[in-house]
């Protein structure tokens, strides 16, 4: 029989740097979920993703088990490393922080693509640009989709 679910907890950490200090701590003792279990278990998951923020889902049930489910990194991060800036521009419309190629966008909705809710890469392409283009990142040339 089917483990009764409690409840979901999203949190974004940087992988393998997961410790019981907020927003962990707090987010996994109030639903009474072993910290220190998750934080071995996460920090294992993504050592190879040192340093990268990582979306986690984590799926509680009734009885205080838990499984968590690590997504990619978001799209905002991925396009701040590729354009190597810091932030994106408080004024997207006014003031352009970077510029990206097509292809850079392709390799990240590449990336990408088992989170997103989509089923073309032209539309995961699409997506990822909309993002660069709400951060103040300009995309260089033509949509090399239809």
């Amino acid at each position: 029989m089917a483990k009764e679910v409690a409840g979901l907890i999203k949190l974004q950490i940087k992988g393998g740097a997961a410790n019981p200090s907020p927003p962990v701590g707090p987010a996994l003792g109030s639903k009474g979920i072993n910290i220190m279990d998750f934080c071995k278990a996460f920090n294992a998951r993504t050592q190879d993703k040192a340093g990268k923020v990582l979306p986690v889902v984590i799926t509680y049930y009734a009885d205080k088990s838990y499984d968590f489910v690590v997504k990619t990194p978001p799209a905002a991060i991925q396009l701040m490393e590729v354009a190597k800036v810091k932030k994106g521009s408080a004024e997207p419309n006014r003031k352009k922080v970077a510029e990206v190629t097509w292809d850079q966008i392709r390799a990240i909705a590449e990336d990408k693509m088992p989170d997103l809710n989509c089923f073309t890469i032209e539309s995961a392409m699409s997506m990822i640009a909309g993002t660069a283009r709400s951060m103040g990142i300009t995309v260089k040339g033509e949509f090399p989709g239809k």
